[in-house]
């Protein structure tokens, strides 16, 4: 009778099932840890733009009525008490005086009534809701009767926000109507002929922003092995790229602006510089999350707050806020300033670019220092590793006998023992900085994977 055993191939079956479901076990939660990151830029971008864009309307928004007389006081009057906080009215003297705070940003309209029978209509219907046609009578200073009557006038600057132009234009409309005759509009400072509503610099931002935040991935992924420094040069240098596709997409492409590029190039820069910085130091703590970082900083909050499509007066008090510091912010006015209103509060804005991007280099700064630290702990950590194994290898190896062999012998064989410790270290060395960037390089390809699809 044969004691030979026949293979259990049940057996083999069984382990072979049990090692594919643990393989697609540990497949699955790595599917599912890597969805947490999109999934929670859904959640962020919903929060983000739904809150900035979803119900605009008007906070405080200063405009103006055009006189100096009682009737354009009690106009102005009327209005602020009808407008519940959403608009600021005042009084300007004449007609330059309000053109030029319009040009400065002061106001965002200005209601201009060139007679004072209608000026004293208007009063009446922004306060009852009712009035009769103005006859042009005489007036309290002696202005002749019979006189024709002129159309009130609207004066807007449309390359501050287009939006915000339409809100003041839907507001004086209605009291235009009670005198009788149609709203003359004038924009004191309209956009470019191929911007027609001034929202393309808000477009251009995104671009450079996109173009910014996603080469953060290729540079702290791919480039994880290099030096803080040579990656701190190389997110320079792509900034300055980022910038003058930028300025030609706004130029000589798209025609956004018509002068003005070599300012709009150093804005770009900046801004660019500002975030490539800061997201390559935030890249040594948070790795693979530092696109789901960058984006919460210069996508969630930068173009909700940016002023690109709603001024912040048309938004809640969070962006608002965000408004008066965050670097979206002072890209877009800054153009603005430089190309539509003549420099005017040109340097806030640029000051603004230049904090993020000193912020950038502290960021960058801070890595160095952190990865620094990683460094000799990982050198100590390396040394306390090859002492313990030379340590085992003496251990291990008995002790040759005094009167055997010469004295060349016994020292040739120590220096074999030590080559051989030597040479183990070594590759165990090698195999660390193998594994090391085999985990970079597969890091590098989810980051950018992320990045791009978004």
């Amino acid at each position: 009778m044969s004691t030979v055993r026949r293979p259990d191939h049940r057996s083999e079956q069984h382990g072979s099932h049990r090692s594919a479901r643990s393989a697609h076990s540990a497949g699955l939660r790595h599917v599912l840890t890597h969805l947490i990151t999109p999934l929670l830029m859904c959640i962020g971008m919903g929060l983000a733009y739904l809150g900035a864009f979803a119900n605009p309307a008007p906070h405080h928004l200063p405009v103006a009525v055009v006189g100096a007389g009682r009737s354009a006081q009690l106009l102005a009057q009327s209005i602020n008490d009808k407008a519940d906080g959403d608009l600021e009215v005042r009084t300007v003297a004449d007609r330059s005086a309000a053109v030029e705070r319009l040009k400065h940003q002061d106001i965002f309209g200005a209601y201009v009534i060139h007679a004072q029978g209608a000026s004293k209509g208007a009063a009446k219907g922004a306060t009852s809701g009712a009035m009769k046609s103005a006859t042009g009578g005489v007036g309290g200073d002696g202005a002749a009767g019979g006189s024709a009557k002129q159309a009130p006038e609207l004066l807007v600057a449309s390359a501050g926000s287009d939006t915000s132009a339409s809100v003041v234009q839907k507001v004086f409309t209605p009291i235009a109507a009670h005198q009788g005759a149609p709203l003359k509009v004038t924009d004191v400072a309209p956009t470019a002929e191929d911007d027609p509503t001034g929202q393309g610099i808000f477009f251009l931002l995104v671009a450079i922003s996109i173009g910014s935040y996603a080469s953060v991935a290729v540079i702290g992924g791919a480039g994880a092995v290099l030096p803080i420094r040579l990656r701190a040069v190389l997110a320079a240098g792509t900034s300055f790229v980022v910038g003058l596709i930028g300025t030609a997409f706004a130029g000589p492409v798209f025609h956004l602006v018509d002068h003005g590029l070599r300012g709009l190039w150093g804005m770009a820069w900046l801004y660019s510089a500002g975030i490539l910085l800061i997201g390559t130091g935030l890249h040594t703590f948070l790795k693979r999350w530092t696109t789901l970082g960058v984006m919460a900083l210069f996508v969630m909050l930068n173009f909700t707050s940016s002023g690109g499509i709603f001024r912040p007066e048309m938004q809640n008090g969070f962006f608002a806020a965000l408004h008066s510091f965050w670097n979206g912010a002072g890209f877009v006015e800054g153009t603005r300033s430089h190309v539509y209103f003549d420099d005017y509060g040109l340097s806030g804005h640029v000051w603004t670019l230049v904090w993020w991007l000193v912020a950038g280099l502290v960021m960058v700064g801070v890595a160095a220092l952190a990865e620094r630290r990683r460094r000799t702990a990982e050198a100590e950590a390396a040394a306390n590793a090859a002492a313990v194994a030379a340590a085992a290898v003496a251990a291990t190896v008995p002790e040759p006998a005094p009167e055997r062999g010469s004295w060349a012998e016994r020292a040739a064989g120590t220096a074999q023992a030590a080559g051989g410790v030597g040479a183990e270290v070594g590759d165990g060395a090698a195999d660390v900085d193998a594994a090391v960037a085999a985990e970079a390089d597969a890091d590098a390809e989810v980051e950018m994977e992320e990045a791009v699809g978004v």
